[in-house]
């Protein structure tokens, strides 16, 4: 029995949405540059083009082709398709970034933070900033995606405050504050999670290993995101990846939670439990020409490798990403790679490829993907 062929309706939706993965990508094109950039015949173009103008997603700029041979319309988004907004809470601040359809960031706000944050705090800075950059920007807020320096539950979206949890004093809910922002929906998920998503996009669909990594963040907090056949693991509540109370190697050989041994090593902040990044550093700095420095070193180094090889244990990834601001240090990424050598186990390490806020850039690229989907689904609704 052959399979039933698509309906005619259905070859138009896909056609419509080839066309505008086109567009988003390249404004102001021909409808032959087009047909070529999409894969599609000149005749099935014209007649998307016709649909899309008329469910008012796609204009006639007005514009011609110059040079020899028949001019050529020039065809582009209409420019009230809204934006998405991706917004950061961090330890060093608010910040919110709306973007275009193309990927453009067309404004943003910030507001910076004094640790320890407050629920209270943050209850007013949040909807302040994500309300400047909605004002700023050109076009209505269609959707929301926060990434969060905390564990967030998986089914509300709240912030879960944890034992010895470095930032967030008490539990905070960004999708009730945002909502009145933003027509659709706010999306919540932990800042390693959304690091680890820019990381799977930066890698490309052809790499090695790709969809199973696991992505170790070791900067002012400690954090990891399991990925698997290319999907970020986030647990029945939210909070898989949370490693900080993961029992680990300590100094003297002595086993502790994650977040204890960093404190028994002296690498706390006063009256905090964030790692003082800058005594890390500076350890690094003075290398192993510093016995003691080096002696605490592969303390740390040993630390990071007993979570790694719970990691190996139970995820089996492909390689780890060490990220965060001394964890990605070339010198402590060698240093536990030495360490890790001797693993019954060893797993490759890299640093990230993401390096420059890569938790805002998967926010910023999931936004950007769930705003091109309402412009599609939009459309073919018409």
């Amino acid at each position: 029995m052959e399979p039933p062929k698509p309906s005619l309706r259905l070859l138009r939706q896909l056609s419509d949405r080839h066309v505008l993965g086109v567009l988003f990508e390249e404004p102001a094109l021909t409808r032959a540059q087009i047909a070529t950039r999409a894969g599609l015949s000149k005749p099935t173009v014209g007649e998307s083009v016709r649909r899309l103008t008329e469910a008012g997603v796609v204009r006639d700029t007005g514009e011609r082709t110059g040079g020899r041979g028949r001019a050529g319309t020039i065809l582009d988004l209409v420019p009230d398709l809204g934006v998405a907004l991706a917004v950061s809470i961090a330890p060093d601040g608010v910040r919110a970034e709306a973007v275009d359809v193309h990927g453009r960031v067309v404004s943003g706000a910030t507001e910076g933070l004094a640790l320890p944050t407050t629920p209270d705090r943050l209850e007013r800075v949040l909807p302040e900033v994500v309300a400047r950059a909605a004002a700023a920007a050109p076009g209505a807020v269609r959707v929301a995606v926060v990434s969060a320096a905390d564990p967030v539950d998986r089914a509300s979206g709240a912030l879960v405050h944890l034992p010895d949890a470095p930032f967030l004093v008490g539990d905070l809910s960004p999708v009730p504050l945002l909502a009145p922002l933003v027509e659709g929906e706010v999306v919540v998920d932990n800042d390693v999670n959304w690091a680890a998503r820019a990381e799977l996009a930066a890698a490309g669909p052809d790499a090695a290993g790709r969809g199973e990594l696991a992505y170790l963040y070791l900067d002012r907090g400690l954090g990891c995101a399991v990925v698997a056949d290319g999907v970020v693991l986030r647990g029945a509540r939210g909070l898989a990846g949370e490693v900080a109370h993961l029992v680990t190697t300590g100094p003297d050989g002595r086993a502790g939670p994650f977040t204890d041994v960093i404190g028994a090593l002296g690498l706390r902040e006063g009256g905090s439990t964030a790692v003082d990044t800058e005594a890390v550093l500076g350890l690094l700095e003075a290398g192993d020409g510093d016995a003691a420095a080096a002696a605490t070193l592969d303390a740390l180094a040993s630390a990071v490798c007993g979570v790694l090889a719970a990691l190996v244990a139970l995820t089996d990834p492909a390689a780890v990403v060490l990220g965060g601001v001394w964890g990605s240090h070339p010198a402590f990424l060698e240093r536990v790679a030495r360490q890790v050598d001797a693993m019954p186990r060893r797993v490759p390490l890299r640093p990230p490829a993401v390096r420059e806020q890569p938790a805002l850039a998967g926010a910023r690229q999931e936004a950007l993907r769930r705003l091109r989907e309402h412009v599609v689904t939009g459309s073919a609704a018409r």
